[in-house]
């Protein structure tokens, strides 16, 4: 059996804890994003308190440090908290995730991005080929995304609270559709 690890007054201490040799007690934990962070406290009660605080913003996928949480990261977040949407509509999340986790703009982080940088890659979308309905469905999940990230004080503004028309053109072919539909038809009555 292992013998629990104490600090100098004999407390057994929790896993992640311990105590530095100038009597600082430290607690290292993995965040988010996989990298390896260390708190430090003089006192295990005031240590305890911060860890409670950390664990919380992990379980609920908010990085330690509010806004370096990843685009992608914040859309999981977004979605996870869609309860009750009809299948087509998962079937949408879950296009615009796999999309969103195929570009670079997925893995920055939300505290870091700009208006200019939502219209930069909503042009770059366009220009790899996705037509205007894909683009339109993109933005529809990664703007409100992102205005529950500015109503929970994480970021400043919403980047994506543009109009897309200002950014890429409409080039769909369903309002031209539409165009030859109303258009009326004459019919010959035969005797």
């Amino acid at each position: 059996m292992s013998e629990k690890r104490k600090d100098n007054k004999g407390r057994i201490l929790r896993t992640g804890e311990s105590q530095r040799k100038d009597l600082i007690y430290q607690y290292r934990y993995t965040d988010i994003r996989g990298k390896r962070q260390t708190i430090y406290s003089s006192d295990l009660k005031e240590l305890r308190e911060k860890e409670k605080t950390i664990q919380k913003q992990l379980d609920d996928g908010i990085d330690y440090a509010a806004g370096k949480i990843t685009v992608l990261a914040l859309l999981e977040r977004y979605i996870s908290l869609k309860q009750g949407v009809r299948y087509n509509t998962k079937i949408g999340y879950n296009f615009v995730l796999n999309l969103v986790k195929k570009e670079d703009f997925g893995y920055r982080q939300i505290r870091d991005i700009k208006v200019s940088d939502a219209q930069q890659w909503i042009m770059k979308l366009h220009n790899d080929g996705k037509g205007y309905s894909t683009i339109t469905s993109v933005r529809g999940v990664v703007k409100p995304a992102f205005q529950m990230a500015y109503n929970e004080d994480i970021i400043r503004r919403n980047p994506f609270d543009f109009k897309l028309m200002d950014v890429v053109p409409d080039d769909s072919q369903g309002k031209q559709r539409n165009q030859v539909e109303n258009t009326p038809i004459y019919y010959t009555i035969c005797p």
